[in-house]
């Protein structure tokens, strides 16, 4: 009887282990797999339109957007069509693009915008009118912008095309940082 027993012992611990090794498993399979976090925005803002002042009371920038998603646990902001209006003493340009991000987790806020950003200068005796690219960040507090983006400027008779871009707003200064080609009244110049 002691074989039979064996035997029969043998057959159910077999049995037991094949029904509860899915069980079993499946804590080492959970603890591998790593949960998706999914994060809401704070605040959501439909056709928004902003004024934003600075210190002194003078207009800093204003804002409009399709839509507005505030993640302030992150320390930004996101923006889907997007025109940004910066005032600085001596010019006003408009900036708008198909998305932007703006971090205000330090000092300078800094917006990026994204897809198809164009900057117009509202003055319209600029030599510079137009800037085009493909992403800009902008500092806000500075009335900075910089891009490492292939840059088109354009101006009356004027057309600079290069990579990358530094400009300072209040100085009125563009500097092309990778200049490629400029055109003027229909005559070209390349630069290699």
């Amino acid at each position: 009887m002691n074989l039979a027993r064996l035997i029969l012992s043998a057959l159910f611990i077999s049995i037991m282990l094949w029904l509860w090794y899915p069980y079993l498993t499946a804590d080492s399979k959970k603890s591998d797999i790593t949960p998706e976090i999914e994060v809401f925005p704070d605040y959501t803002a439909n056709a928004l339109k902003q004024t934003v002042f600075d210190k002194k009371g003078n207009i800093s920038h204003k804002v409009t957007a399709k839509k507005m998603e505030l993640y302030q646990d992150l320390g930004f902001t996101h923006f889907t069509e997007p025109t940004f209006t910066l005032f600085s003493e001596s010019d006003i340009w408009t900036i708008s693009a198909a998305e932007a991000t703006l971090y205000e987790n330090n000092d300078d806020r800094k917006l990026i915008l994204e897809q198809n950003v164009i900057a117009i200068n509202q003055n319209p005796t600029s030599m510079v009118q137009k800037i085009t690219t493909e992403q800009i960040e902008v500092y806000i507090q500075n009335s900075t912008m910089h891009t490492d983006h292939l840059t088109k400027m354009i101006g009356p008779n004027l057309s600079i095309s290069g990579k990358g871009l530094n400009a300072n707003l209040k100085n009125e200064t563009l500097e092309l940082i990778n200049h490629t080609q400029t055109i003027y009244d229909d005559q070209e110049y390349y630069e290699q």
